[in-house]
């Protein structure tokens, strides 16, 4: 789970969105609170991680276990 941060980071790049488009898209009022998350000073909520897995096409257990690594080429655009 230490890597959700850099995970959810690759996909928010990958698919060239801002802090600012994915708090929108993750119905979201602050991007800090992505940025805290990205950054590994705050911890998902269950209900953020099945946001963003459905967001960006991924199952959740690949932005939780670190032992997964992303497929950014099978990921589609939100």
């Amino acid at each position: 789970m230490q890597k959700f941060g850099q995970k959810l980071r690759t996909l928010r790049t990958h698919h060239n969105m801002s802090l600012h488009d994915l708090a929108l898209a993750l119905n979201l009022t602050s991007r800090s609170y992505i940025s805290q998350l990205e950054t590994g000073k705050k911890m998902p909520t269950a209900e953020l991680v099945l946001k963003a897995a459905r967001l960006f096409h991924v199952t959740t257990d690949q932005l939780m276990k670190d032992e997964l690594e992303l497929d950014t080429e099978k990921t589609s655009t939100y």
